[in-house]
């Protein structure tokens, strides 16, 4: 740290300030916006300096007047210690504090060059807070002794794009709740909902979790997504030691864990980002280009360095201090287009005139190359709604670089068909099979997530017409359709019990339901599903290779019935799928098929076990010297009601069906 004179300098009210974790070379990467472990420098560091305890704290503020520490330590008086501002136009604060301990609370007050602001703000790189709705940041440690050697060392692996990938994704704090000594309900904490989530999850067979948010955030209503607290987990459920410990108990029983991250807007709050040093600091000026209409949060400026390493850096150190294994980008679209949610007049074109933001598509090009080079063994999934190319294509073909993207037209085109009255599924056929024209064109994941049970949107079991009966099997239907469909696989938590009611983030899963069989019969299918689809390579190898997939038939419409099949890596082995998208049985229905065999059925949504009618093949079929579908072979098979049944073709085979 540059000083006048290189003896100690110290105040009457006991800052120091000769030391700083800051470096010239630093500094030239904060500017340059390549510093992507500030977490390690600004904030509240626990240190010893010249064998005194106490605490470092930094922070940026380059239109600030006068920068001075608040906190429980000196009753929240502005004027006890001030920090000294760094001589090398890097706009940064910084100071020692002797004896400030672990817990302590802190907050900085800004004076501002500008419109005579004053205000006490949260700590951008704190990694502790208060537990809402009280607003102060933790001095905290993160010290952690972890036990996942072993699922390190693996998790490249689970991981690769041919491996199967089957995310559980959920909201911790209505996951599960607990009722206290009091008779009221309340959150599970991290270490709680470990052991019984864990047990959930080996139990149905999920590869990955996602969780919705879980960085602090001050409107539990959000879900998350109106962060706060880049660089801490909500303190809702415990501690970063305790979230670190479900995430070591998770990974100790080989489960990847994926954040939802979100580097597209942030609330004004006032102990947050927005208008931090009184001026928009990591926001746009110009509410054309800094405002979200939509969310009313606010955007962040994707072309001012300093901020571009605050954003690497939160990604970066989730990657590292917690042992993440992905990153789900939340509302990539909306950062890509300037005129997002926007009417004409409403925004301002880039500097060639077009509607792309060029400044966001560089940070997601530098966030993509960046963490994998750092952390070439996770994964980056982009939530993108429009038809931006090559979002997961690598940066050096002109993509954007993540790993996956989510299929959001497949799920729109699929739930829209299937919330119609099966008598009329035939004139909708194409919406079924549209996804299959562009399914290769991206690395997708087939979501089935949280905000299509919201907001009146009702529950997925609920979107679907008919009794009680008909939803289950259209449940059942299209959960099959979508493990069979190439693509990786995410389903919400409540869905695979067959809520009826909508998600509500202030109550628990209505856990009761699966005591009655028609809804524990859905929950014990999708775990079969992820067993067959993580057990058969012809399901998963493949899912973003055209060779992985071959219609039968698309064209059968008037059935609404539709037959493909599924390759691996391994000629000698396949996957027939055959799906019935209405509630009439079909007898001897011919199926092509170009490869001779027994054709083993391994798998029917309609089996009585998962609450069907039990309509099937009496465990497999062998195939008939007759040519169909401009196939030398052909099956003929019986087709349930609303139901998938899937068939396992292997070489050699010697397995026969079972007596009826």
């Amino acid at each position: 740290m540059k000083q006048d004179s290189e003896v100690l300098i110290k105040n009457e009210n006991k800052v120091l300030y000769d030391v700083s974790l800051f470096s010239d070379f630093d500094i030239y990467l904060f500017k340059q916006g390549n510093h992507f472990r500030l977490f390690d420098k600004l904030g509240s560091h626990l240190m010893m300096n010249k064998g005194v305890a106490g605490c470092y704290f930094a922070v940026w503020a380059p239109n600030a007047r006068t920068v001075s520490m608040v906190g429980d330590f000196n009753n929240w008086n502005p004027k006890s210690h001030p920090l000294l501002e760094r001589t090398d136009n890097s706009g940064i604060w910084e100071g020692f504090i002797p004896g400030i301990e672990k817990g302590t609370l802190y907050k900085f007050h800004v004076d501002s060059r500008v419109n005579s602001y004053r205000a006490n703000r949260g700590d951008p790189f704190a990694m502790h807070w208060e537990v809402p709705p009280r607003t102060s940041p933790v001095v905290w440690e993160i010290d952690y002794t972890w036990n996942d050697s072993a699922w390190m060392e693996k998790r490249k692996k689970v991981n690769e794009l041919s491996s199967p990938i089957s995310i559980y994704e959920m909201h911790i704090g209505s996951w599960m709740k607990k009722v206290d000594e009091s008779g009221e309900e309340r959150f599970l904490t991290y270490r709680e909902m470990a052991p019984e989530f864990v047990a959930y999850i080996k139990k149905m067979g999920f590869t990955h979790v996602q969780f919705l948010p879980v960085m602090e955030h001050p409107f539990y209503g959000s879900w998350g997504y109106q962060t706060i607290g880049y660089f801490a987990p909500t303190s809702r459920y415990g501690t970063p030691q305790d979230f670190m410990y479900l995430i070591d108990y998770l990974h100790q029983h080989d489960i990847a864990v994926i954040l939802d991250w979100v580097p597209s807007h942030f609330p004004g709050d006032e102990h947050g980002l927005a208008y931090f040093d009184g001026t928009c600091l990591y926001e746009h000026a110009d509410p054309k280009k800094g405002f979200h209409p939509d969310w009313k949060s606010y955007i962040f400026n994707y072309g001012r360095n300093e901020v571009q390493a605050f954003l690497m850096s939160s990604a970066m150190f989730w990657l590292e201090k917690y042992h993440i294994d992905g990153l789900r980008v939340d509302a990539v679209a909306s950062m890509l287009y300037l005129d997002y949610s926007r009417r004409h007049g409403e925004w301002i074109p880039n500097k060639f005139g077009g509607r792309e933001n060029l400044e966001a598509i560089d940070f997601l090009k530098k966030f993509n190359m960046e963490i994998y080079k750092a952390f070439p063994d996770v994964q980056t999934i982009a939530e993108e709604s429009t038809a931006w190319p090559m979002v997961s294509r690598p940066t050096y073909v002109g993509g954007l670089g993540f790993g996956m993207k989510w299929n959001m037209g497949w799920m729109h085109d699929v739930l829209e068909y299937m919330s119609k009255d099966p008598i009329h599924r035939k004139y909708h056929h194409g919406e079924l099979t549209f996804s299959m024209l562009y399914a290769f064109t991206e690395n997708y994941v087939l979501p089935l997530s949280h905000d299509e049970i919201v907001h009146g949107k009702q529950s997925l079991v609920n979107k679907f017409p008919g009794d009680d009966w008909n939803r289950l099997a259209n449940l059942r239907l299209l959960l099959s359709y979508q493990f069979m469909h190439p693509g990786k696989k995410l389903l919400f938590m409540s869905s695979e019990i067959a809520q009826w009611d909508e998600w509500n983030h202030d109550k628990s899963i209505n856990w009761s339901l699966a005591q009655w069989e028609r809804h524990s019969g859905v929950q014990l299918m999708v775990a079969d599903l992820n067993k067959l689809y993580r057990g058969i390579s012809s399901l998963h190898e493949l899912d973003f290779d055209p060779k992985g997939f071959e219609w039968m038939d698309c064209n059968d419409w008037e059935n609404s019935i539709l037959s493909f099949v599924r390759k691996g890596k391994d000629p000698d082995e396949m996957v027939l799928v055959v799906a019935n998208f209405t509630p009439v049985p079909r007898e001897k229905y011919k199926v092509g098929v170009t490869i001779e065999g027994f054709y083993k059925e391994v798998f029917n949504s309609d089996a009585k076990e998962y609450g069907g009618s039990g309509i099937g093949n009496a465990g497999g079929v062998e195939t008939l010297n007759v040519q169909h579908h401009g196939r030398k072979f052909s099956l003929l098979l019986r087709l349930p009601p609303l139901g998938v049944i899937v068939f396992h073709y292997k070489k050699d085979d010697l397995e026969t069906p079972d007596e009826e």
